[in-house]
């Protein structure tokens, strides 16, 4: 069977190759907290997250650092493809998701085989590569605030296409992915909320004035 939710790399693909595609590739379904890829883990598979949102996180020297959020789709473990079979950082399910798992071996057969195919799982690479540098960039030189707005907007403009959402972190994954402290979220997500800029209703968040919240972002 062949799934009809291509990437943009297996639309270059002609029937043969989806074919042989499908035949090396397992769909399985998943739930907040399942584990899709773990550090230091040999790996045998290319992840492609067809459903679902999930996190990147890596263990450090000290602790685990979330680095970023990934919605689906999207291709996830491949530099893995590229390098020594050994997962370079973790990835866990933070809503459900639907996930294929391609083997490692005949995806490498497909990027050395077809150049379009190639050029558009570059193309992925050099996407997420930008955006852990802008991440890494605004992380380091914004102030609580101003992180704290923009992962909300990244929930309301990314992740869910809605001003209303679930927050899909605890407050201390949160401060995780910001580095700050949970009790600085804390105090900035009530700031926000006692400024009307958002309502929160348990772990629902309502953005209210989105403008406020891009001027915060902007401002740093």
């Amino acid at each position: 069977m062949i799934c009809a939710l291509k990437s943009n790399a297996v639309s270059t693909l002609n029937e043969d190759d989806l074919e042989k595609l499908s035949h090396n590739c397992a769909l399985v379904k998943f739930i907040k907290g399942d584990s899709l890829i773990k550090q230091g883990i040999l790996s045998s598979n290319v992840v492609y997250l067809r459903k679902g949102i999930a996190k990147i996180h890596i263990t450090g020297p000290y602790y685990e650092q979330i680095t970023r959020l990934v919605k689906a789709p999207c291709y996830l473990g491949l530099p893995t493809t590229f390098g020594d079979k050994i997962n370079q950082y973790s990835v866990t399910v933070i809503d459900h998701a639907e996930v294929c798992f391609i083997d490692i071996n005949a995806f490498r057969s497909l990027l050395e085989k077809n150049a379009h195919f190639s050029y558009e799982i570059m193309l992925e690479l050099c996407r997420n590569e930008l955006t852990i540098f802008h991440k890494c960039a605004n992380r380091t030189q914004k102030q609580v605030r101003g992180n704290i707005a923009d992962v909300l907007l990244e929930f309301a403009d990314y992740l869910y296409e809605s001003d209303t959402f679930t927050l899909p972190l605890t407050q201390a994954e949160i401060g995780n992915l910001v580095d700050a402290s949970r009790e600085s979220v804390s105090r900035v997500l009530t700031e926000f909320d006692q400024d009307g800029i958002i309502r929160i209703t348990g772990k629902q968040i309502e953005v209210i004035n989105k403008k406020s919240l891009l001027m915060i972002s902007e401002k740093g």
